[in-house]
């Protein structure tokens, strides 16, 4: 099964309801797609996100990345030899991690499909269903609490609850939720970098102190200011998770060894795929640490390669890929299966895509 081309193509998914973070609101899912032919005639499918406030990838450098650099070091390459691929994709240029990620998500969707298996079972095989929070964007209290408890009608236990851009009107954001969902519903924070590290040990004391039982904060700080996540961690009860922070498993490696956050998680985006998140799953593994899997504004293609890795792994133990549930259409046929918060994986040879529509593909 040897490559005998790469395509760079689009996707346009609008989504449900604009997506507001304390970084950037978005209202479709505009995303690269990458398709790699073999000689037998079999394909795989990869998809990247352009989230430049994060990975600094934007579309334009995710498509130039594949297509002038990745390409020529592994066409013409046997899937059989995928330690030599993935060594080349890895030193085709440096950072560029989404684009890395999408060529890294096609080629194990080849090394299943060329042993006939699912890619979860080649990788571990620890589970085949798990379950995702949904995340509620960060907008004013009112509309927060109708989309939290418009969720739990559709039987969601756990909101991601997106603060991070008015450290007092986040407190009655959380009022209000906590109020309108009860206790019964498990509710995680996530900042995206919004606050400082005082701002942050204020706030969740202040929600420790009126037992609001956050389940986790994420990202309370800036992504490079490891001793003001440390100093939350320390001076906080509620466990704090990295995500921004954590990019390569030497990074994952300087948090957990700085003690700078409880818990790591884990984004294909970030990593460059599923070879690096693996290194990060064995090195949390060997520290005790737990992990969550998450995405960004992905559709189904790439979002069930995360699926895949958290079937895969015990160490994962959080999920946050809800992604396709923000979609307003899907595409994709084939892949993971969602229904709400409920998540499936096939036992299809690789990620079980059957087609894709929609994509305009580059000349």
């Amino acid at each position: 099964m040897k490559i005998i081309d790469i395509k760079v193509g689009r996707i346009l998914i609008p989504l449900k309801k604009p997506f507001k973070t304390a970084l950037r609101t978005v209202e479709h899912v505009n995303n690269i797609i990458v398709k790699i032919e073999t000689d037998t005639g079999h394909v795989g499918y990869g998809e990247a996100p352009p989230t430049g406030v994060i990975t600094g990838d934007t579309r334009g450098s995710i498509a130039g990345a594949i297509k002038e650099h990745i390409k020529n070091n592994i066409l013409g390459m046997d899937i059989a030899n995928f330690e030599e691929i993935m060594i080349r994709l890895e030193k085709s240029l440096v950072k560029n991690t989404s684009a890395k990620a999408a060529v890294d998500i096609a080629l194990y969707d080849l090394f299943g499909q060329l042993y006939n298996a699912p890619v979860y079972k080649l990788l571990g095989g620890y589970r085949k269903e798990m379950t995702t929070d949904i995340t509620v964007s960060v907008n004013d209290p009112e509309e927060m609490v109708k989309d939290s408890m418009d969720a739990v009608s559709r039987g969601f236990k756990t909101l991601k609850i997106k603060v991070g851009k008015n450290i007092n009107l986040d407190l009655q954001r959380m009022d209000a939720i906590r109020e309108a969902v009860g206790d019964d519903i498990h509710l995680r924070l996530d900042a995206n970098q919004g606050w400082s590290s005082k701002e942050a040990i204020y706030a969740i004391k202040k929600m420790e102190d009126k037992g609001f039982n956050i389940e986790f904060v994420e990202q309370p700080v800036k992504a490079e200011d490891l001793e003001g996540m440390k100093a939350v961690t320390e001076n906080v009860s509620t466990l704090i998770l990295a995500d921004e922070s954590v990019f390569s498993p030497k990074d994952a490696i300087e948090i957990i060894r700085n003690r700078a956050a409880d818990i790591i998680n884990i984004k294909l985006m970030k990593t460059g795929g599923i070879r690096n998140a693996l290194r990060i799953c064995a090195i949390a593994e060997m520290y005790g640490v737990e992990c969550m899997i998450g995405c960004m504004l992905e559709s189904k293609l790439s979002v069930t390669a995360a699926v895949h890795l958290a079937a895969a792994k015990s160490v994962i133990t959080k999920v946050d890929l809800d992604g396709p549930l923000l979609c307003k259409e899907d595409p994709i046929e084939g892949g993971a299966i969602f229904q709400d918060y409920k998540i499936t994986v096939s036992d299809d040879p690789g990620f079980g895509f059957k087609n894709i529509d929609g994509i305009i593909w580059d000349s």
